[in-house]
């Protein structure tokens, strides 16, 4: 995209080793561990994480650059959790899928010429919804998780010290 996007086009490639970096070399434990019944796993978020790439922000940025009066590719994210069996999924592959999607993303988004980035579908309970809305959605979604996967790696390590972290600093 042009000059405006792609700031967000660098910091979702950036993204890309951000998330190899905080999730290889996790142990089973780890990556199957919930701080809380009702929280999702590092498992869980990595499928989603896929799942979002491929299906949801790239699909529909691809839909609305395309042909912007189409309606929005349907994508149920709560759904996705058990119809595609996140906790049956093998942890690494998973991991492997992600990585791959957000490159094929990247090449893509990089390899646009002159976008019609302000194409924007009419949802008609949100309004419009733009390309460039999406791509840095897309960014937003990634820092959500991010933060997401940085708290429960933090709540794992408190929970196995078996004591206190308040020395490193109030979380």
């Amino acid at each position: 995209m042009q000059m405006k996007t792609s700031h967000a086009i660098e910091e979702l490639a950036r993204n890309q080793n951000v998330f190899s970096i905080m999730l290889n070399g996790i142990s089973e434990e780890e990556y199957l561990w919930r701080w809380q019944d009702d929280k999702w796993c590092l498992l869980e978020i990595i499928c989603h994480l896929y799942d979002e790439e491929r299906d949801d922000f790239r699909a529909r940025t691809k839909s609305v650059l395309t042909d912007p009066s189409n309606p929005l590719p349907p994508f149920d994210p709560i759904a996705c959790v058990t119809e595609r069996k996140y906790m049956k999924q093998e942890y690494y592959l998973a991991l492997n899928n992600f990585l791959m999607e957000r490159h094929d993303s990247i090449e893509w988004l990089e390899s646009l010429k002159n976008p019609k980035r302000n194409n924007a579908y009419i949802h008609p309970k949100g309004g419009p919804i733009s390309a460039t809305f999406l791509l840095y959605n897309w960014l937003a979604h990634d820092y959500l998780h991010i933060r997401q996967i940085l708290k429960l790696r933090y709540l794992y390590t408190q929970k196995v010290s078996g004591g206190s972290l308040d020395y490193a600093g109030k979380w």
